[in-house]
């Protein structure tokens, strides 16, 4: 069975940096796609990075492209989203995901993937 977990979430000022962990048990990741999500009060889960299986290709959502960055760890079964430059509107539960099937592509849809983390908070202070 497939758990994920994720860590490294808190409050920081505005400008700010962290970096969440997603650690993933009961699987070998490296073959599989992984992403990170977020989802706000009151929005839908939304796209914000993720890698296709291996790592070879990564995408972002519009929003975060130049201040995220998704990385991955397979010895250590672990994927990664260091988040800098924060602003208020990063604010938001991140969850990070896996695809239970091989995709070259990275896919975007909450429906692609079929195992998700509990989410770890993310707030931003203006």
């Amino acid at each position: 069975q497939v758990q994920l977990v994720e860590s490294g979430g808190g409050l920081v000022q505005a400008g700010g940096s962290l970096r969440l962990s997603c650690v993933a048990t009961g699987r070998t990741f490296s073959n599989y796609n992984m992403a990170w999500f977020r989802q706000a009060p009151g929005r839908e889960r939304e796209f914000v990075a993720g890698s296709s299986w291996g790592g070879g290709s990564t995408d972002y959502a519009d929003s975060v492209k130049g201040h995220f960055t998704i990385s991955r760890d397979n010895a250590k079964n672990t994927v990664y989203l260091q988040m800098d430059s924060l602003k208020p509107e990063d604010t938001a539960v991140y969850y990070c995901a896996i695809r239970n099937r091989r995709t070259a592509v990275v896919l975007t849809r909450v429906a692609d993937y079929d195992y998700w983390g509990q989410g770890t908070q993310v707030t931003v202070s203006s």
